[in-house]
């Protein structure tokens, strides 16, 4: 019966929500009017509040079904179909408390009174339907664009320039930067500090991200590692002034303070005292929306920055407006485009938002329509910065504004990375995509139209080119937090006072904690029971009683939070998708109750360097798509249910056991989905070859990389011949990065050469392999890393890819092809403890047509002591630099203008050989 009832109660309320409520029409006018209007904003936030009120309840019906279900079929391995949280017939022979039917009656009563306040704001001043323009996800041209060019700020820049190579009496000089946000002080803080003359003209450069609140030890950490170069374990302040005093002492510095808001001098003088111990003519620049800032901190000169002027405003704006676009298009627009950008007021942030706006605007009525609007009439925001980033976000689709406007829950000037973002959103349900796309790769696509309407900025890129990481400027970060007021909290948390909410914060959904700058041991406390995220980026901050309370959490981040062992009590968080452990390096294990979060997605546990086993039962974690393990040294054996995880996309450690019983290779079977790096352990624990064969790696099309491990004492029944073992891996054709590593066999795997678009290959400690493969006919390889192979003793035109063998080159060993290219895109190629290599032969009577390395950029060297001679190759390869270290031959022949090499290598613009660098 209590199944028939939430039933019958589940599909009014749907009906309810679907038909009277959350139409597209009426949220998306409310959105627009509650800027405005207060009695719409007050509408639409109780309507958020029991959207997430539903939420939780029907997440709380489907994770009692799942249960049920997991139950059943406990020892099978479980492939479920995407779940849709909607489709409640049939309902599940089972019975269910009456508590949610009760739960369910009190949220149908909210939304008949929400629907009737509704009737009353919007039935009379529901604007007329707007044409709907059709979702765009990704654009079809370019996916963000990242603008290098800086318009206008060339003369500011040599004044700023000229200021700082100047000299001045002072110990300490300060200069600051002035200007409202928006107006481009950090940009043009890094002109300067990345100039060439200011480059020679300082020792040290040391640039520091301080924004608000002002924390001492950040900042003095950031300088002390900045100068020596490498972490720091201090974390007493004083401790961390003694030790940058001393790091500093007579080298002069240019140290950039960039977005200062402190106005307290005392927080300020124990740095200020600090940095005097540097070089005359040290000087530390400041940038600050605040005069009052810089006077405190003892400026000697205020730059005042400007607006730019309508001819640079218009520069920048066109370039990213018109990219693409034909002249004859552009000239129909352009009238239109200056007008609107006189409404970025000179600010660059805004006419740089707008700029990316109406680049997806094709038509001259859409541009008009911008024009003509009323948001330039709100002047909520700061400048008028405002509407443009409204606009902006307001060009996008629903899906991906709500994956913007979390963000707010990041603090300014935070490092995101992407793929972290991506998980945080899906944990929130925000990418629920159709079943013939992955959410990570719909997540890619958010985030790329996020960057394309120029919502982050700041890029860094891996090395194909791909963004792994991003900055939020901190106007757009202003504006995400103020449209999310009440929703996302960043709280700073201490030891003296506990952090306590009240009813006001009992709204928040999403919640960062961060530490006071004093704080040893940060305590926090509970009233924020409806919590769906909570970040920690306050480290080993005291959550006694975390279980017990903020039970609605989807996304929990403990990330260096000191944790020894994880409560029990942990499989209260029901509903949790996101669970970060990482750096956690005195967690030892996972109790078995974090199998019962069934819900769960994501599981970091890298650099939990004593974790020593996973829990039995972690199979019944079947929605499980990411487990992260890497730097997990004293990781043992995998409980044998890990083979029930088919829904994985990422699993960075595999370990292999010898033992049929428990978990062996054949466990990936049923893993087609792996993407990314896996690492495989313990393959000397390998009972069989058809063991290794039914891993399947061919199958997963997905997986990017690939590290087979060799490594340990081979276990009583394992295989003794790696040969065969390593044949058996046989990865997808699609596989871009490969390790070899610890390899006891002879003959490196034949199907390697299949690997057309391997980018990366190391092969490490195969010291029983004689010879090496054509590695000169792959196409795509990049990188190239050989490690103690002990039997090579000769490298030739075989390496190469240009003859049968590696001996001394004879005339009729060139190919008869009609052009040759050997490693056509190598980059970097390094050799490492080689130490019975004795030649390496090339051949200088190539055909005119043909070519060796014609990309290689870096060449290293290290321990080869009967290397006898560089090859010909580095007269013509474009080599930038050049390393050789331990070889003694090679000393000699490449001494400057007397060794027999120099002539090969003269060009070379860094050459390195035993640290002697020319």
């Amino acid at each position: 019966m209590a199944e028939a009832l939430v039933s019958q109660i589940l599909e009014q309320l749907i009906s309810v929500t679907t038909e009277q409520i959350v139409e597209n029409a009426v949220v998306e006018d409310a959105e627009k009017r509650q800027v405005k209007e207060t009695s719409v904003k007050r509408w639409l936030d109780k309507l958020k509040d029991i959207s997430y009120e539903m939420d939780d309840v029907l997440d709380e019906w489907s994770t009692a079904i799942l249960k049920n279900q997991i139950h059943k079929d406990d020892d099978k391995p479980l492939v479920l179909a995407p779940k849709k949280v909607i489709s409640f017939n049939p309902f599940p022979a089972f019975s269910f408390n009456h508590g949610i039917a009760k739960k369910i009656k009190v949220i149908n009563g909210k939304l008949d009174r929400i629907a009737k306040e509704k009737d009353r704001y919007f039935v009379s001043s529901i604007r007329a339907p707007q044409p709907q323009q059709p979702e765009r996800v990704r654009q079809q041209t370019c996916s963000f664009l990242d603008v290098s060019e800086i318009c206008g700020r060339d003369q500011d820049k040599e004044t700023l320039v000229r200021k700082l190579l100047s000299e001045s009496n002072d110990k300490l000089r300060i200069l600051s930067i002035v200007g409202m946000g928006g107006i481009g002080k950090t940009t043009l803080a890094q002109l300067a500090y990345n100039d060439d003359e200011v480059k020679a003209h300082f020792e040290m450069r040391i640039w520091v991200s301080v924004s608000d609140p002002f924390d001492e030890i950040r900042i003095a950490k950031a300088i002390v590692e900045q100068v020596v170069q490498s972490g720091t374990t201090l974390v007493e302040l004083e401790s961390l002034l003694q030790s940058m005093s001393k790091s500093i002492q007579e080298r002069k510095l240019l140290i950039v303070l960039d977005d200062v808001w402190v106005e307290d001098y005392n927080k300020w003088e124990p740095l200020k005292h600090c940095l005097q111990f540097g070089a005359q003519g040290s000087t530390i620049l400041v940038t600050t929306r605040k005069e009052r800032v810089a006077q405190m901190m003892g400026s000697s000169y205020m730059f005042q920055l400007q607006n730019l002027s309508e001819g640079d405003s218009w520069s920048l704006f066109s370039k990213l407006a018109f990219l693409g676009r034909s002249s004859e298009e552009c000239e129909k627009l352009e009238e239109i485009g200056r007008k609107i950008v006189l409404k970025s007021k000179g600010l660059p942030l805004a006419a740089k938002t707008l700029g990316s706006l109406m680049r997806f605007k094709r038509t001259k009525v859409e541009w008009q329509s911008v024009l003509d609007s009323e948001i330039w009439e709100v002047e909520e925001i700061e400048n008028g910065l405002f509407p443009p980033l409204w606009f902006s976000l307001y060009d996008l689709p629903s899906t991906i504004r709500r994956c913007f406007l979390f963000c707010a829950v990041f603090p300014k000037d935070y490092e995101i990375k992407k793929d972290v973002l991506i998980k945080l959103w899906m944990a929130q349900g925000y990418l629920n995509s159709s079943p013939s796309k992955e959410k990570e790769i719909t997540g890619q696509e958010y985030f790329e139209s996020l960057a394309a309407h120029s919502f982050f900025q700041d890029f860094i890129k891996d090395d194909v080119g791909s963004i792994i990481q991003c900055k939020m400027h901190d106007i757009v970060h202003d504006f995400a937090q103020f449209l999310t007021k009440k929703e996302c909290l960043i709280m700073e948390v201490d030891s003296k006072n506990k952090s306590s909410m009240d009813a006001f914060y009992k709204k928040v959904r999403h919640l960062t904690l961060i530490r006071a700058s004093e704080a040893q041991m940060p305590v926090f406390n509970y009233n924020a029971m409806n919590t769906r995220t909570l970040l920690n980026l306050a480290e080993d901050i005291s959550l006694p009683d975390l279980f017990d309370h903020l039970t609605r959490l989807r996304a929990l981040d403990l990330n260096a939070a000191a944790i020894k062992e994880l409560p029990i009590k942990v499989r209260n968080l029901m509903h949790l998708r996101y669970l970060n452990l990482s750096r956690n390096t005195g967690l030892y294990a996972l109790p078995e109750e974090v199998c019962d979060l069934c819900n769960l997605e994501s599981l970091n546990l890298n650099w939990c360097q004593s974790l020593k086993r996973l829990p039995q039962g972690i199979g019944k974690l079947i929605n499980l798509r990411h487990l992260e393990l890497e730097e997990t040294s004293n990781l043992g054996k995998f409980p044998k249910g890990i083979g029930k995880l088919s829904s994985l996309r990422t699993l960075s450690k595999f370990i292999v056991s010898g033992d049929r019983v428990k978990c062996n290779i054949v466990m990936l079977k049923n893993m087609i989905h792996l993407q990314g790096v896996l690492y495989i352990d313990g393959l000397r624990n390998l009972v069989s070859v058809a063991e290794a064969e039914k891993a399947k790696l061919k199958d997963k099309k997905n997986l990017l990389g690939l590290r087979l491990e060799f490594s340990g004492q081979r276990i009583e029944g394992g295989m003794d011949n790696d040969d065969d073992v390593i044949e058996a891996l046989q990865p997808n054709p699609n596989l871009e990065s490969l390790h070899i590593l610890s390899f006891q066999g002879t003959k490196l795997p034949s199907w390697m050469m299949i690997l057309t678009n391997l980018r990366e290959l190391i092969l490490k400690d195969c010291k029983n392999c004689e010879n090496l493969p054509p590695l000169g006919n792959l196409p795509a390889l990049e990188l190239l890393e050989i490690w103690y192979m002990y039997q090579v003793k000769t490298m030739g035109l075989r390496f190469l890819g240009m003859a049968a063998h590696d001996g001394t080159p004879k005339e009729d060993d060139i190919l008869n092809t009609s052009s040759t290219t050997a490693f056509p895109k190598l980059k970097r190629l390094g050799f490492y403890g080689l130490i019975e290599w004795e030649d390496w032969y090339d051949w200088t009577g190539w055909k005119d047509d043909s070519l060796i390395m014609p990309t290689l950029g870096c060449l290293t060297i290290e321990y080869c002591p009967k290397l006898k001679a560089l090859p010909h190759l580095l007269q013509t390869a474009p080599v930038q630099e050049l390393t050789i270290t331990g070889c003694p031959m090679l000393r000699q022949r490449c001494q400057e203008e007397s060794g027999e090499d120099w002539a090969k290598i003269s060009h070379i613009p860094c050459i390195k050989v035993d640290v002697l660098t020319r």
